[in-house]
Formats: C-alpha cells, structure tokens, sequence
C-alpha cells in the first residue's frame, strides 16, 4: 500500500513538472534586448513623415519623375505644427488636415483647392487629390514614402525634397486669384494689386486697385499671420472697375498662410483660399 502511494506521488510531481516546462516554453521570459528584437523592422516612425517636402515619384504605378524634370513639382508636406497638409497638385495648390494613428494608418480631410486655370496642365489634378481622399495608411521602404488604401498597391510614392524657407516677409506679393477668381488688371488701372510685409516695425503696405493700403500684421508659428489697423487713402476712383472691399476683406478675416513654390495664399481656418498671391522680383 506505501509502495502504490509513493508511486502515484512521484507520477504526479512527473506531471506537474512536465506542464511547468510546456508553459516556460510557451511564454519565455524576454530580456530587454530580446525584447528589442521582437519589434517589426518595418514599423515607421510617425515623426519620420512630418515636416518634411514629399515629391511624388509613382502614381497609381505609373512613373511621375518627368513631372520634377519638367519643373513642375508635385509635393506635399505635414505639418506636425497644427496637423494641416499643404502640397500642390501640378496646377493649383491644396490645404487640409490630417490625423495620424498607431499602426501607420493616416487620414486626410477633405482638401480646399485654389481655383487657377492651367489649359496648358499635362495631368488630371483630381488623380493627385484622390490619393488623399482614399488613404488610409502609409509605409515607408528606403526612405521613400508609399500612400496606401489597405493591403492594396500603392496609391502613389514619394520622394524626399528640400524643405525650402519661404518667407512671406519682404517680398512683392501680387493678386492672382480673389474668392477663388482669375484676378485681372483693369485697362485704366494705375498698377497692379498688391501687398507688401515690412520686417521693420511689422508693417504693411499696398494697393488695392484704386487707393494705397497701409497697416500691421503678426507673425506666429504654425503660419498663423494676423492684420490689423489696416487703413486706406480714401481717393475716388469711379471709372476704374475694382471692389476695393473685397480685397480689403481678405486682410480683416485670414488668420494662416501657405507658401507654395512662391505662390500664396491667404486663408481663413481650414477653408479654401481667400486670396492667392504671386511673387515677384525686380531686378
């Protein structure tokens, strides 16, 4: 009878053992630098994506490079600054939001685009916008970045450029597009409408198609820009075909900006443009 006992004893501390060990063996214990390893190679760091130029290379697998040797880059950034997406699409320049979540998936809003007319534009600009439209996560393979709509083919690739500096401050900024309309200079107009932003004193002057303009804006990260004190000559101009009050409006509601290849535009929250500028440099 002790024998029959101690021999079921020793079965069951064989059994219990032999779980011990399955268990050990299905849940190791990982070190820190084990731990390190089990971390997907391919997982990108959301960070790596932001504040940076993204030129396309690749749309719907067709090769896009011709577009950068013809000048005509195709771009967007994110900025990490106020989650807004600037970029342009080949003629007109676009702006929104964007949100950003675990596992690389991404999301746009809905873009506001300039109104420019470009009859002479070799690409279907509502392609490039229907890359953000449909994106849903991105990956990043040898520092090219690959827009993606689930486990589909890329939607479109990009490339690394250079963050350019572009100052709104300084230079001669001339109306192209007011409420998303071609602006045109009337035949018994004086000169163009424009405006200029002074660094000394933070001032601001102008002309708004018939009378000077003058007053004081702020600068703030994220490309906020505010205006105020702005003020007129009050000369009559009854046979120049301008609404100077349309243009001044631009000054009293924009509260951001973006720079695109020395185009801007002038905005109020995340709509589309208010008023769209064009640089230009006298010799």
């Amino acid at each position: 009878m002790k024998i029959k006992t101690l021999t079921l004893a020793l079965l069951a501390i064989t059994i219990m053992s032999c779980n011990t060990g399955k268990k050990s063996n299905a849940n190791p214990e990982v070190s820190g630098n084990d731990a390190e390893m089990t971390t997907p190679e391919n997982t990108a760091d959301v960070q790596s994506i932001e504040n940076t130029k993204w030129i396309i290379t690749t749309l719907e697998g067709q090769d896009m490079s011709d577009r950068e040797e013809n000048g005509q880059v195709i771009y967007f950034t994110l900025n990490s600054e106020d989650n807004r997406v600037n970029g342009f699409s080949g003629c007109n320049s676009f702006m929104g939001t964007y949100k950003l979540e675990e596992g690389n998936r991404i999301s746009f809003s809905q873009m506001g685009v300039t109104k420019m007319a470009c009859p002479d534009a070799k690409i279907d600009e509502s392609q490039i916008l229907s890359v953000f439209e449909h994106a849903d996560n991105f990956t990043i393979t040898d520092g090219k970045l690959a827009l993606n709509k689930a486990k589909r083919a890329p939607l479109a690739t990009f490339k690394k450029g250079v963050m350019e500096d572009e100052s709104i401050v300084g230079k001669y900024w001339k109306l192209k597009t007011l409420q998303g309309q071609d602006v045109q200079m009337a035949d018994n107009q004086e000169r163009e409408i424009y405006f200029t932003l002074q660094s000394q004193d933070n001032r601001v002057n102008g002309f708004a198609g018939c009378n000077t303009v003058n007053g004081e804006y702020t600068l703030e990260e994220g490309n906020r820009i505010r205006f105020k004190g702005m003020m007129t000559t009050l000369k009559a101009c009854p046979d120049v075909d301008v609404n100077e009050s349309e243009f001044l409006e631009v000054f009293e509601l924009a509260d951001n900006y973006t720079i695109v290849d020395d185009v801007l535009s002038l905005n109020v929250g995340r709509r589309a443009p208010l008023a769209v500028f064009e640089a230009v440099y006298f010799d």
